[in-house]
Protein backbone atom coordinates (compact mmCIF):
# COMPACT_ATOMS: atom_id res chain seq x y z
CA UNK A 1 0.00 0.00 0.00
CA UNK A 2 1.41 3.52 -1.01
CA UNK A 3 1.57 6.63 1.89
CA UNK A 4 -0.70 7.98 -0.02
CA UNK A 5 -3.00 4.55 0.51
CA UNK A 6 -2.25 4.15 4.26
CA UNK A 7 -3.52 8.14 4.79
CA UNK A 8 -6.75 7.55 3.14
CA UNK A 9 -7.38 4.17 4.84
CA UNK A 10 -6.53 6.05 8.39
CA UNK A 11 -8.88 8.91 7.79
CA UNK A 12 -11.52 6.49 6.18
CA UNK A 13 -11.38 4.83 9.93
CA UNK A 14 -11.45 7.52 11.92
CA UNK A 15 -14.14 8.83 9.82
CA UNK A 16 -16.02 5.81 10.67
CA UNK A 17 -15.60 5.73 13.95
CA UNK A 18 -16.76 9.17 14.12
CA UNK A 19 -19.80 8.63 11.91
CA UNK A 20 -20.58 5.41 14.45
CA UNK A 21 -20.00 7.27 18.06
CA UNK A 22 -22.22 9.97 16.57
CA UNK A 23 -24.85 7.28 15.69
CA UNK A 24 -24.66 6.15 18.95
CA UNK A 25 -25.15 9.40 21.10
CA UNK A 26 -27.72 10.00 18.58
CA UNK A 27 -29.77 6.86 19.32
CA UNK A 28 -29.39 7.05 22.94
CA UNK A 29 -30.82 10.69 22.76
CA UNK A 30 -33.68 9.70 20.79
CA UNK A 31 -34.68 6.71 22.92
CA UNK A 32 -34.55 9.03 25.67
CA UNK A 33 -37.11 11.19 23.87
CA UNK A 34 -39.19 8.75 22.74
CA UNK A 35 -39.49 7.13 26.37
CA UNK A 36 -39.98 11.02 27.96
CA UNK A 37 -42.82 11.76 25.05
CA UNK A 38 -44.92 8.44 25.79
CA UNK A 39 -44.80 8.21 29.32
CA UNK A 40 -45.55 11.84 29.61
CA UNK A 41 -47.95 12.77 26.80
CA UNK A 42 -50.24 10.38 28.70
CA UNK A 43 -50.05 12.85 31.82
CA UNK A 44 -50.92 15.98 29.77
CA UNK A 45 -54.19 17.61 30.43
CA UNK A 46 -56.20 20.85 32.03
CA UNK A 47 -55.63 19.56 35.62
CA UNK A 48 -52.20 19.37 35.34
CA UNK A 49 -51.90 22.86 34.74
CA UNK A 50 -54.85 23.92 36.96
CA UNK A 51 -54.54 21.92 39.94
CA UNK A 52 -52.17 21.48 43.08
CA UNK A 53 -49.86 18.31 43.72
CA UNK A 54 -51.96 15.69 45.11
CA UNK A 55 -51.39 13.46 48.28
CA UNK A 56 -49.89 10.62 48.31
CA UNK A 57 -52.00 7.69 46.33
CA UNK A 58 -54.88 10.73 44.67
CA UNK A 59 -55.90 10.28 41.42
CA UNK A 60 -56.55 13.98 41.22
CA UNK A 61 -53.65 16.67 40.76
CA UNK A 62 -51.70 18.79 39.05
CA UNK A 63 -48.23 20.80 38.60
CA UNK A 64 -49.83 24.37 38.92
CA UNK A 65 -47.80 25.07 42.25
CA UNK A 66 -44.46 23.60 41.13
CA UNK A 67 -44.82 25.32 37.75
CA UNK A 68 -45.47 29.02 39.76
CA UNK A 69 -43.04 28.47 41.67
CA UNK A 70 -40.29 27.21 39.39
CA UNK A 71 -40.99 30.17 36.99
CA UNK A 72 -40.28 32.87 40.03
CA UNK A 73 -37.82 31.30 41.32
CA UNK A 74 -36.29 31.24 37.84
CA UNK A 75 -37.51 34.39 37.02
CA UNK A 76 -35.68 35.67 40.60
CA UNK A 77 -32.37 34.55 39.43
CA UNK A 78 -32.23 35.89 36.25
CA UNK A 79 -33.24 39.14 37.09
CA UNK A 80 -30.31 38.56 39.71
CA UNK A 81 -27.95 37.03 38.10
CA UNK A 82 -27.95 38.62 34.48
CA UNK A 83 -27.19 42.17 35.62
CA UNK A 84 -24.35 40.76 37.09
CA UNK A 85 -22.70 38.51 34.20
CA UNK A 86 -23.72 41.16 32.27
CA UNK A 87 -21.62 44.15 34.12
CA UNK A 88 -18.42 42.28 34.81
CA UNK A 89 -18.52 40.63 30.80
CA UNK A 90 -18.80 44.09 29.96
CA UNK A 91 -15.53 44.92 32.15
CA UNK A 92 -13.69 42.14 31.06
CA UNK A 93 -14.16 43.25 27.58
CA UNK A 94 -13.77 46.95 27.33
CA UNK A 95 -12.35 47.99 30.43
CA UNK A 96 -9.97 45.33 32.39
CA UNK A 97 -8.58 43.39 29.40
CA UNK A 98 -5.56 41.87 30.13
CA UNK A 99 -5.47 43.00 33.73
CA UNK A 100 -4.75 40.86 36.78
CA UNK A 101 -8.21 41.16 37.77
CA UNK A 102 -9.68 40.35 34.57
CA UNK A 103 -7.59 37.23 34.62
CA UNK A 104 -8.68 36.10 37.92
CA UNK A 105 -12.45 36.82 37.15
CA UNK A 106 -11.74 34.93 33.74
CA UNK A 107 -10.46 31.81 35.86
CA UNK A 108 -13.02 31.94 38.32
CA UNK A 109 -15.86 32.37 35.61
CA UNK A 110 -14.29 29.26 34.27
CA UNK A 111 -14.87 27.50 37.51
CA UNK A 112 -18.34 28.18 38.30
CA UNK A 113 -18.89 26.85 34.63
CA UNK A 114 -17.61 23.58 35.23
CA UNK A 115 -18.84 23.58 39.03
CA UNK A 116 -21.28 21.13 39.72
CA UNK A 117 -24.35 22.83 40.42
CA UNK A 118 -24.53 21.02 43.79
CA UNK A 119 -21.77 22.67 45.46
CA UNK A 120 -23.63 25.70 44.49
CA UNK A 121 -26.14 24.41 46.45
CA UNK A 122 -24.18 23.33 49.30
CA UNK A 123 -22.65 26.99 49.19
CA UNK A 124 -26.22 28.93 49.82
CA UNK A 125 -27.10 26.63 51.85
CA UNK A 126 -24.45 26.65 54.43
CA UNK A 127 -24.61 31.14 53.91
CA UNK A 128 -28.26 31.70 53.35
CA UNK A 129 -30.27 28.79 54.91
CA UNK A 130 -28.43 27.62 57.63
CA UNK A 131 -28.27 31.78 59.39
CA UNK A 132 -31.97 31.73 58.39
CA UNK A 133 -32.76 28.59 60.39
CA UNK A 134 -35.22 27.35 57.10
CA UNK A 135 -35.30 26.91 53.76
CA UNK A 136 -37.06 29.59 51.41
CA UNK A 137 -37.54 30.53 48.22
CA UNK A 138 -34.89 33.22 48.26
CA UNK A 139 -32.37 30.94 48.88
CA UNK A 140 -32.97 29.04 45.60
CA UNK A 141 -33.84 31.71 43.49
CA UNK A 142 -29.99 32.67 44.50
CA UNK A 143 -28.46 29.86 44.28
CA UNK A 144 -30.13 29.81 40.55
CA UNK A 145 -28.63 33.50 40.44
CA UNK A 146 -24.97 32.05 41.01
CA UNK A 147 -25.80 29.87 38.19
CA UNK A 148 -26.66 31.99 35.69
CA UNK A 149 -23.69 34.52 36.38
CA UNK A 150 -20.67 32.97 34.82
CA UNK A 151 -23.05 31.79 31.02
CA UNK A 152 -24.15 35.37 30.95
CA UNK A 153 -20.71 36.78 31.88
CA UNK A 154 -19.06 34.59 29.12
CA UNK A 155 -21.81 35.38 26.69
CA UNK A 156 -21.18 38.97 27.03
CA UNK A 157 -17.60 38.89 26.93
CA UNK A 158 -17.19 37.21 24.15
CA UNK A 159 -20.37 39.20 22.04
CA UNK A 160 -18.75 43.01 23.00
CA UNK A 161 -15.53 41.44 21.50
CA UNK A 162 -17.16 40.84 18.07
CA UNK A 163 -18.19 44.53 17.87
CA UNK A 164 -15.84 45.79 15.12
CA UNK A 165 -13.23 48.03 16.45
CA UNK A 166 -14.00 50.75 13.83
CA UNK A 167 -16.99 51.42 16.04
CA UNK A 168 -15.54 52.13 18.89
CA UNK A 169 -13.29 54.49 17.59
CA UNK A 170 -15.45 56.47 15.73
CA UNK A 171 -17.06 56.75 19.10
CA UNK A 172 -14.63 57.98 20.56
CA UNK A 173 -13.81 60.36 17.69
CA UNK A 174 -16.70 62.28 18.42
CA UNK A 175 -16.08 62.74 21.86
CA UNK A 176 -18.29 60.39 23.59
CA UNK A 177 -16.95 58.79 26.78
CA UNK A 178 -16.76 55.70 27.46
CA UNK A 179 -19.54 54.50 29.46
CA UNK A 180 -21.62 56.68 26.20
CA UNK A 181 -20.17 54.28 23.77
CA UNK A 182 -21.07 51.31 25.29
CA UNK A 183 -24.61 51.90 25.99
CA UNK A 184 -24.86 53.95 22.79
CA UNK A 185 -22.99 51.73 20.92
CA UNK A 186 -21.40 48.34 21.96
CA UNK A 187 -24.97 47.36 23.84
CA UNK A 188 -26.83 47.86 20.57
CA UNK A 189 -24.42 46.16 18.25
CA UNK A 190 -24.45 42.87 20.69
CA UNK A 191 -28.36 42.88 21.73
CA UNK A 192 -28.77 39.45 19.97
CA UNK A 193 -25.59 37.83 21.63
CA UNK A 194 -26.35 39.01 24.80
CA UNK A 195 -30.23 37.95 24.40
CA UNK A 196 -28.47 34.52 23.65
CA UNK A 197 -26.50 34.31 26.71
CA UNK A 198 -29.75 35.26 29.01
CA UNK A 199 -31.58 32.77 26.77
CA UNK A 200 -28.89 29.80 27.28
CA UNK A 201 -28.78 31.08 31.33
CA UNK A 202 -32.74 30.12 31.46
CA UNK A 203 -32.16 27.32 29.73
CA UNK A 204 -28.96 26.48 31.69
CA UNK A 205 -31.16 26.78 35.60
CA UNK A 206 -34.10 25.88 34.81
CA UNK A 207 -33.97 22.47 35.31
CA UNK A 208 -31.61 22.27 38.26
CA UNK A 209 -32.61 20.13 41.21
CA UNK A 210 -29.33 19.86 43.16
CA UNK A 211 -29.47 23.27 44.44
CA UNK A 212 -33.24 23.58 44.78
CA UNK A 213 -32.93 20.59 47.36
CA UNK A 214 -30.80 22.22 49.62
CA UNK A 215 -32.58 25.73 49.61
CA UNK A 216 -36.29 25.85 48.55
CA UNK A 217 -36.89 22.22 49.59
CA UNK A 218 -40.42 21.94 48.47
CA UNK A 219 -44.06 22.73 49.40
CA UNK A 220 -46.85 20.62 48.38
CA UNK A 221 -49.30 23.75 48.77
CA UNK A 222 -49.84 27.02 46.72
CA UNK A 223 -47.34 29.30 48.29
CA UNK A 224 -46.03 33.01 47.06
CA UNK A 225 -44.03 33.53 50.28
CA UNK A 226 -40.08 33.77 49.17
CA UNK A 227 -39.57 33.53 53.07
CA UNK A 228 -40.53 30.12 53.05
CA UNK A 229 -39.96 26.29 51.20
CA UNK A 230 -41.72 26.88 47.65
CA UNK A 231 -42.67 23.87 45.81
CA UNK A 232 -40.72 23.41 41.88
CA UNK A 233 -40.94 21.81 39.20
CA UNK A 234 -37.10 19.68 39.25
CA UNK A 235 -37.80 18.70 43.31
CA UNK A 236 -41.17 17.43 42.57
CA UNK A 237 -39.73 15.60 39.74
CA UNK A 238 -37.35 14.29 42.21
CA UNK A 239 -39.08 13.07 44.48
CA UNK A 240 -42.63 11.61 42.66
CA UNK A 241 -40.43 10.23 40.12
CA UNK A 242 -39.01 8.05 43.40
CA UNK A 243 -42.59 7.16 44.80
CA UNK A 244 -44.09 4.13 44.76
CA UNK A 245 -47.48 5.64 43.55
CA UNK A 246 -48.64 5.42 40.59
CA UNK A 247 -49.87 9.19 39.90
CA UNK A 248 -47.12 10.42 41.21
CA UNK A 249 -44.72 9.12 38.59
CA UNK A 250 -47.62 9.86 36.07
CA UNK A 251 -46.56 13.51 37.31
CA UNK A 252 -43.04 12.96 37.53
CA UNK A 253 -43.01 12.12 33.58
CA UNK A 254 -45.31 14.80 32.85
CA UNK A 255 -43.36 17.57 34.57
CA UNK A 256 -40.13 16.18 32.91
CA UNK A 257 -41.65 16.74 29.65
CA UNK A 258 -42.52 19.87 30.30
CA UNK A 259 -39.13 21.29 31.43
CA UNK A 260 -37.60 19.29 28.53
CA UNK A 261 -39.67 20.92 26.32
CA UNK A 262 -39.26 24.85 27.35
CA UNK A 263 -35.16 23.72 27.63
CA UNK A 264 -35.13 22.96 23.81
CA UNK A 265 -37.56 25.99 22.84
CA UNK A 266 -35.15 28.31 24.75
CA UNK A 267 -32.00 27.17 22.91
CA UNK A 268 -33.38 26.10 19.55
CA UNK A 269 -34.58 30.45 20.03
CA UNK A 270 -30.39 31.22 21.62
CA UNK A 271 -29.39 29.33 18.62
CA UNK A 272 -31.67 30.78 15.95
CA UNK A 273 -30.31 34.77 17.39
CA UNK A 274 -26.77 33.72 17.17
CA UNK A 275 -27.04 32.43 13.62
CA UNK A 276 -29.09 36.09 13.10
CA UNK A 277 -26.13 37.70 14.28
CA UNK A 278 -23.62 35.62 12.53
CA UNK A 279 -25.18 36.65 9.43
CA UNK A 280 -24.92 40.14 10.19
CA UNK A 281 -21.92 40.13 11.56
CA UNK A 282 -21.18 38.63 7.91
CA UNK A 283 -23.25 41.24 6.31
CA UNK A 284 -21.00 44.01 7.52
Amino acid sequence: MTRRGYRKAKNALFLGLSMVATAAGLAALAAILFTLLTHGLAGMSPALFTRMTPPPDSSQGGLLNAIFGSAVMTAIGILVGSPIGVLAGTYLAEYGRNSRLATAVRFINDVLLSAPSIIIGLFIYEILVVRMGHFSALAGALSLAVLAIPVTLRTTEDMLNLVPIGMKDSSAALGAYPWRTTISILYPAARSGIVTGLLLAVARISGETAPLLFTALNNQFWSTNLNAPMANLPVVIFQFALSPYADWQQLAWSGALIITLTILALSISARTLLALLHRQGSGR
